[in-house]
């Protein structure tokens, strides 16, 4: 009988990333999960308090309608387990049916950045990791491989106290062909693009009125659009933005990376949607210090979901780290 797979999803960045690498593996029985939880995690989805996060009923919901209207098999949390390989989004939660799964992790994007919080989950490796956000991913040690997006981001992982032995150099999917973008629909050009990000909504706390007038000032007088992150409250942030930036348009849905391939400017916070920008060569703006971001650029290598398959195989077939 075929070995089998299962990819655990997330958000859409996370969900087509999965579905990517699934698409070299189809020697393979295969099937889907939007992200679940257990323990105390469930606890607290089941009282709606994670909302915000992949756990939240409404980011699986959609990831559910993707792998639907993609028409793969789904196995909600892994119920149809064990599995010969796990393939996850992320390791700042490892569910209970899978930690004796060979696993391979594969980068997100951009992470978290290091707070205290970090510094706590990195000295108390007992404490849960999900408190870290994904400054966390890769410190659970639970995966036989960890696929990260360029040599930069895998000595900042190394740094941050993963192994270095399970980390390979693969790029990520949605980043290694920044330039695809370029040819789009999106019907403006010439503008000042600002792509938020949910602080607010995973309590980290924002003063939007001033990164708001921040990117105003930037932009000194050009059109502006706001594209808002998926997990936003976007009736406030709409109003927000018809507040202190009049006339500026307002996005709550469309391809960022193509409103990107068009803009004269990019502003962000922690997005990666950055790297886009850079690698499409806009003049760029971040909260993260811009030469760190250049050194963790992904690697533009259109070949990313390929190379993670192969790394799958390897671990599937050999159980080999890399």
């Amino acid at each position: 009988m075929s070995k089998r797979i299962l990819f655990i999803c997330g958000s859409m960045n996370q969900t087509t990333q999965m579905h990517q690498v699934s698409r070299h593996l189809g020697e393979y029985e295969q099937a889907f999960t939007p992200y679940y939880c257990d323990g105390a995690l469930e606890v607290l989805r089941r009282m709606k308090r994670l909302e915000f996060t992949i756990i939240g009923d409404r980011i699986a919901r959609r990831c559910g309608q993707y792998l639907r209207d993609q028409s793969v098999a789904i196995d909600y949390g892994g119920r149809e387990g064990p599995y010969d390989l796990v393939v996850t989004c992320t390791d700042v939660f490892v569910q209970s049916n899978i930690r004796r799964s060979r696993i391979v992790l594969v980068q997100e994007g951009i992470t978290d950045p290091e707070d205290r919080n970090f510094r706590l989950v990195q000295r108390h490796r007992w404490l849960p990791r999900w408190i870290a956000g994904t400054a966390a991913t890769g410190l659970s040690d639970a995966y036989r491989t960890f696929c990260v997006a360029s040599e930069g981001y895998r000595e900042l992982f190394v740094r941050r106290g993963a192994t270095a032995e399970k980390i390979v150099v693969t790029g990520i999917p949605n980043f290694d062909n920044c330039e695809r973008f370029r040819n789009n629909t999106f019907p403006h050009r010439g503008y000042v693009l600002v792509c938020t990000s949910p602080l607010r909504e995973i309590m980290r706390g924002e003063d939007r009125r001033a990164f708001i007038l921040s990117a105003v000032a930037i932009a000194v007088g050009r059109p502006m659009i706001f594209r808002f992150h998926p997990s936003e409250n976007m009736d406030r942030a709409t109003a927000e933005v018809n507040r202190y930036a009049p006339g500026a348009q307002t996005f709550t849905s469309g391809c960022a990376e193509e409103m990107i391939a068009n803009c004269d400017v990019l502003i962000t916070r922690y997005s990666s949607t950055v790297f886009v920008g850079l690698a499409l060569g806009k003049e760029t703006h971040s909260d993260f210090p811009m030469d760190e971001l250049r050194h963790l650029m992904p690697v533009q290598n259109h070949a990313a979901a390929e190379n993670i398959a192969n790394v799958c195989r390897r671990v599937i077939e050999d159980g080999v780290l890399i």
